[in-house]
Formats: C-alpha cells, sequence, structure tokens
C-alpha cells in the first residue's frame, strides 16, 4: 500500500522548474541598489511635478505681504492662513465676475466632450467595421488635418464662426474646439475598436443576439477604456484652451475661466499674486474632480490600444 501511495503522490505532485524562484530567496546587493536608485529617482521626478502644484496651493492661502517679503513659508501658519484671496478671486468687482465664468468653462467642456465622442465613436465604427469607397482617403485626412497647428486657422475659423453669427456663444467656441478634437478622436477609437475581434460579435450573434445586441453587450464594454481615454484628451484641451477662447468669446460675460484668469494680471497697478494663486486653484479643482471620476478606467484606456486582442 505504501509503494502504491509514493507512486500516486508522484503522479499527483507537479514537476518542480529548475528556473522558478524559491520563496525566501535573498535578492543581490546589486539588485537592491539598482531598486533603491530607480526608487530615489521615481521620489525626485514626483517632487519635481507636484512642488509647483504644492507651492501654488500654499500660496493662496498666504497674505499678500508674506508673499512679496523675504521670509519664505512653507507652510500656512495659523498666525498667516487666510482665506481673502479666494474672496478677491471669486467676489472682486474689479474683474470678470466668476460664475458666468464657470459656468461657461463647465458648458463648453460638456458640449465638446459629448459631440467628439458620440460622433467620433460612430466615424471610428464605420472606418473599421465596413468598406466603402473613400475609406482610405479620408484616414489620411484625419492624419493631414492633425498635422496643422490650430493657430495657423484662427482667422479662418473667425470668419466662419463670424459669418454663423456664433461670436460670444458657448456654441460657437464648442465647434471650434470639435473640429481640433475630433480627428484624433476618431483616430485613436479606431485604433481601439480594431483591436476588439469581431468574431466576438458573431459569437453572441450565434448565441441568439441581435447583431445590435451583440455590439452593444459585447463590443461596446470592451471599448470603454478607448473612450475614458479620449474623453480625457477632449476634456483637457476645452478645458485649458486659451488663444481660442480668446478670438471667439470677447465680452467679460462670455469668458471661460482660462480668460478670467488672465483679468488678474492689470498694467495700472500691482499684481495681487495671493488673488492669482487662489483663482489658479480654483480653476484647476474641476479637472482634478474629473480625474478622481475617470482615474479608475484611465491607466486601462491608455494602455489597452497596444495590446492586440
Amino acid at each position: 500500500m505504501s509503494q502504491v501511495r509514493s507512486v500516486e503522490a508522484g503522479r499527483a505532485a507537479p514537476p518542480r522548474r529548475s528556473g522558478s524562484a524559491t520563496p525566501g530567496v535573498r535578492r543581490s546587493p546589486v539588485r537592491r541598489a539598482k531598486d533603491a536608485g530607480w526608487g530615489l529617482v521615481a521620489i525626485v521626478v514626483f517632487a519635481l511635478f507636484v512642488f509647483p502644484v504644492y507651492w501654488m496651493l500654499n500660496t493662496s492661502f498666504l497674505p499678500n505681504n508674506r508673499i512679496r517679503g523675504e521670509e519664505i513659508s512653507f507652510f500656512p501658519t495659523p498666525d498667516v492662513f487666510t482665506l481673502d484671496n479666494y474672496r478677491s478671486a471669486m467676489f472682486s468687482e474689479e474683474r470678470a465676475p466668476f460664475a458666468p465664468a464657470v459656468m461657461n468653462s463647465l458648458s463648453t467642456t460638456f458640449l465638446t466632450l459629448v459631440v467628439c465622442l458620440v460622433i467620433g465613436f460612430v466615424a471610428s465604427i464605420a472606418l473599421t467595421r465596413f468598406t466603402f469607397k473613400g475609406r482610405r482617403t479620408f484616414i489620411i485626412l484625419i492624419l493631414v488635418i492633425q498635422m496643422i497647428p490650430g493657430e495657423a486657422m484662427i482667422i479662418s475659423l473667425y470668419r466662419i464662426i463670424d459669418g454663423w453669427a456664433l461670436i460670444n456663444t458657448i456654441i460657437g467656441l464648442s465647434a471650434v474646439y470639435v473640429a481640433g478634437v475630433l480627428p484624433f478622436t476618431i483616430w485613436t477609437l479606431r485604433g481601439f475598436v480594431a483591436g476588439v475581434p469581431k468574431e466576438l460579435e458573431e459569437a453572441a450573434m450565434v448565441d441568439g443576439c441581435s447583431p445590435a445586441g451583440a455590439f452593444w453587450r459585447v463590443t461596446f464594454p470592451l471599448l470603454a477604456p478607448g473612450l475614458v481615454a479620449t474623453g480625457i484628451f477632449a476634456f483637457i484641451n476645452a478645458w485649458n484652451d486659451f488663444v481660442l477662447a480668446l478670438v471667439i468669446m470677447q465680452r467679460p460675460d462670455t469668458m471661460t475661466l482660462t480668460l478670467w484668469l488672465r483679468t488678474f494680471v492689470l498694467v495700472t497697478q500691482a499684481t495681487n499674486w495671493g488673488a492669482v494663486m487662489a483663482a489658479a486653484v480654483l480653476v484647476a479643482i474641476p479637472a482634478v474632480i474629473f480625474f478622481l471620476i475617470v482615474q479608475g478606467r484611465m491607466s486601462g484606456g491608455l494602455v489597452a490600444g497596444a495590446v492586440k486582442g
């Protein structure tokens, strides 16, 4: 019986690979030093990127006499901590109103984001799943359009928007943003759609799904990371743009937040740097909230197109 059990145990036990790592083995000093070095480099790079943001936030809570003074304050201590900079930024009558600028930026960004994702998604499906005359030419035109800098078309865009009577309107500025972001959105989503095998839809249809049902139940969930990645690009372009907004939005009540931030620097008086930093923090808050919402799918959306399914 003992021989039978030993034979069965030998059959059940999987063969041990000679190259497999043995638990508890210590890494060599060279490997540990290399890992420590890369960790130090990562910390330095992180600090270089984070420090300007921290300094902006820190300065927004300091009074102007401390900001202009020779003493450097790395932390807003209780004796100098103030919220006057935020009150000045949001409620001062010397500059454009804050609330309309927030609504203009949110409306323009939301409209640009939705239109780009909807049109870009449908166009990417058509370019990937269907064959039609002029398909290759259309793809080449998308690449050519992306090579043209937006500043080179400012005069033409202004004349077109002015001819449509859309100057100083959210629709006019959103149309300009959509024209600039849409080619990149189509090209990027096309790569994500091409990475999803069409056989998945065919297998779903064999199981009884309709073509539309197979697409929405099988393919669309796999494209969600791509939509998030392209949505981030559209959001950044619409939210942070300054030049096109400066050309299209000319009245104080139609300013976006980037134009509103410009009103803090005046030629006739000294710059209130505390209010400038507080305004910059207010401009950054919606972007931070957006990234916190989509960060769960951000990494997957940025790398999913690199692996073919």
